[in-house]
């Protein structure tokens, strides 16, 4: 090796010893006669002293560093003067006196500073990733993520699991978005798929006796990129045998609260993680993923407003619809432009309008409420008990704004749960020590795509209903639930899994509902089918995002930033410049073709 100690070995007992140290120059301060360099390694940071009595060529050497430049420097370890420590650094009480140091690598000036923090457009960060990681907070984050997974690998394996891979080059299947396809060379004019996710494999090694499979998985989606998500993401995929939504629930519940007390032990939460069906989730949050951080939970005003003349009201009732509304505490006072802002991001949401009640700050009780005391346009067609009635509903009070959605009950909901989440990060409501873990169960097995004029499943076609729920596929599919299951984490999904269907019979019906013909159930699905009618066991799952896990435990708002070397909101990785043209000899081996401009 060409050091003897990183940084984090380096404190007041190794006072007096001789270490050689490796690393980057994170800064450099000349005071005119003495040289003090902070040593960068990944363990943290290292005074070295320079000084020209003690080793005048160390000093020459030093003279010509610059940030970056990679450095092994070899001296005794020494306590800092008496009123020089620095007790932010774990090695801020002693410092390295050099007598040797060689220069292993010069570097040119960074494109951005990786001695602070300082906000840095994130497609010069993403380009220059291998500069970026070399920051303490993505560095930080990195370490966070192989804990994470050092974590899961040892309490699985206590559990009984075993670490099984599955194919990467697999048969393109739908699983809810588009494959990316790789050609053969050997078979022209056929493709493999990269996985969407190991679903159909690990149901198969199930059907294979090994009862207990897990896998830290490589999973690809030819989808629109966000915040939250990635064409290339890594989850963790479990699947077990002979067990029931409450042996998966627990084990759950085990791992990620052992898991954030081992890696993430500032952090707060409760357990036992609460459970909440889907129509209560939707009822109460306007979403299946709802932050438990903060209230402000969705308040059902169709009652009162069916007795106004505010045709708003009255028309989406007379509809079948719903008039709904949340608060906001303390926003009463908001600016015509702040309303309007509100406004646009609900009919973003499909909202037909957004209507706002203001309360005075002069109202000390509900039942003192005047007029006078409110600010609405909607005010000439409501009278006082029916402001009142709404008002108490949502718990308001002085100083309170009322934000009301009327139409039809989905888009509703779904309208007053971004406004919701809108208002927790305005009024910043959301703590950011605390973790709110809950299960969404219950899910419905289908919902209706008016695109492709069929059923389509809610989690995949691989989720079995209730054995009570089985006759409804023959008769009011509508209804039918699924043992599917959510894990939600600070209003993100981190975790989804069911229940399997294990018998073919069941699978193709299944699948028919979905609008496959037989001769597609065959070639897509012909596999699994086949090997359920040779003993296959009741089997569920679970698979769990392990960027989004790990972006959430980390604090960051991007999985991005988790990510060793993410793609771009363009799918596009600036590092390697991919993807980018292959050689035409590469086509004509794939016996390939691109299409003209003048083919499209």
């Amino acid at each position: 090796m060409l050091k003897t100690h990183n940084s984090a070995e380096l404190g007041k007992e190794q006072a007096g010893t001789k270490v050689t140290l490796a690393g980057w120059v994170h800064r450099r301060r000349d005071h005119g006669g003495l040289i003090f360099i902070d040593l960068r390694d990944r363990d943290g940071i290292t005074q070295v002293v320079f000084n020209p009595e003690r080793s005048p060529q160390s000093h020459k050497t030093a003279s010509r560093l610059r940030n970056e430049f990679v450095l092994q420097v070899s001296g005794e370890v020494s306590l800092r003067p008496s009123g020089t420590e620095n007790p932010a650094l774990p090695t801020g009480y002693i410092e390295v006196l050099a007598d040797e140091a060689r220069i292993l690598g010069a570097a040119k000036t960074p494109p951005f500073n990786i001695n602070d923090d300082l906000e840095v457009d994130e497609a010069i960060r993403l380009k220059y990733r291998y500069l970026d990681l070399r920051r303490p907070r993505m560095r930080d984050n990195l370490i966070l993520r192989h804990r994470v997974y050092q974590y899961l690998r040892r309490f699985l394996d206590q559990k009984g699991f075993l670490e099984v891979e599955t194919p990467i080059l697999i048969k393109s299947t739908p699983e809810g978005a588009r494959d990316y396809l790789v050609p053969s060379r050997i078979q022209p004019g056929s493709f493999y798929a990269l996985p969407q996710s190991p679903q159909q494999a690990k149901q198969l090694l199930m059907v294979a006796g090994l009862e207990k499979y897990y896998q830290i998985a490589k999973c690809f989606r030819d989808e629109d990129t966000r915040a939250d998500r990635q064409p290339e993401f890594t989850q963790l995929d479990v699947e077990m045998s002979f067990v029931d939504e409450e042996d998966i629930l627990g084990l759950l519940e085990e791992l990620f609260s052992g898991l954030a007390e081992t890696v993430t032990p500032h952090l707060k939460f409760s357990r036992p993680f609460p459970r909440m069906t889907y129509a209560e989730a939707m009822e109460r949050y306007g979403t299946d993923k709802p932050d438990l951080r903060f209230g402000l939970e969705i308040s059902d005003l169709s009652d009162t407003a069916t007795t106004t003349d505010f045709k708003v009201f009255t028309s989406a009732l007379a509809g079948g619809g719903k008039v709904k509304g949340i608060l906001a505490p303390g926003c009463g006072g908001y600016s015509r432009h702040q309303l309007d802002e509100l406004g646009k991001l609900a009919k973003d949401r499909g909202a037909g309008g957004l209507v706002t009640i203001s309360l005075s700050d002069a109202v000390t009780d509900l039942e003192t409420l005047t007029m006078d005391m409110v600010k609405s346009v909607a005010a000439k067609f409501l009278n006082i008990e029916q402001i009142k009635e709404m008002a108490s509903r949502m718990e308001a009070g002085g100083g309170d704004l009322l934000l009301i959605v009327a139409g039809e009950n989905d888009i509703v909901s779904t309208v007053l749960g971004e406004l919701r989440l809108e208002i927790g990060r305005r009024l910043k409501l959301a703590a950011d020590d605390q973790l709110a873990f809950v299960f969404i169960i219950d899910f419905p097995l289908f919902y209706w795509s008016p695109e492709q004029g069929c059923w389509a499943a809610m989690h995949h076609p691989f989720t079995t209903p209730p054995d009570e729920d089985i006759p409804l596929l023959d008769t009011a599919p509508q209804k039918a639930r699924s043992r599917h299951y959510d894990m939600v984490l600070n209003g993100n999904e981190i975790a989804g899994g069911s229940i399997r269907i294990h018998t073919s019979q069941l699978q193709r019906k299944v699948f028919r509902l979905l609008g496959y013909s037989d001769d597609e159930i065959s070639d897509r699905f012909g596999h699994l089918l086949e090997a359920f009618e040779y003993g296959a066991p009741p089997h569920g799952g679970v698979a769990a995002g392990i960027d989004r896990v790990v972006m959430l435990l980390s604090g960051e708002e991007s999985i991005r930033e988790v990510i060793p070397f993410p793609k771009n909101q363009n799918a596009a990785d600036t590092v390697f410049n991919a993807p980018s043209p292959v050689s035409a000899e590469q086509l004509e081996d794939l016996h390939l073709r691109l299409a003209d401009e003048s083919d499209s």
